[in-house]
């Protein structure tokens, strides 16, 4: 990560008041995986995992969008 997690609370609760159990959201900009040399895409089946140590861990599982 570019900042650390303290910082970016410290950031966020400077336009917001953040209460136990608000999630703050970070990640790459969009076209990220486009620009890279090969291209990486998230794809059906893959596995997203965010920890944070002492406080747990988030999966969520990619599934492909209904056409």
């Amino acid at each position: 990560m570019v900042h650390s997690i303290s910082k970016i609370i410290s950031y966020v609760s400077t336009f917001t008041q953040l209460s136990p159990g608000d999630v703050i959201l970070t990640g790459s900009p969009g076209s990220v995986g486009r620009s890279r040399n090969p291209q990486v895409f998230l794809n059906d089946s893959d596995v997203i995992e965010v920890e944070i140590e002492s406080i747990g861990r988030l999966t969520n599982f990619v599934v492909a969008a209904s056409k």
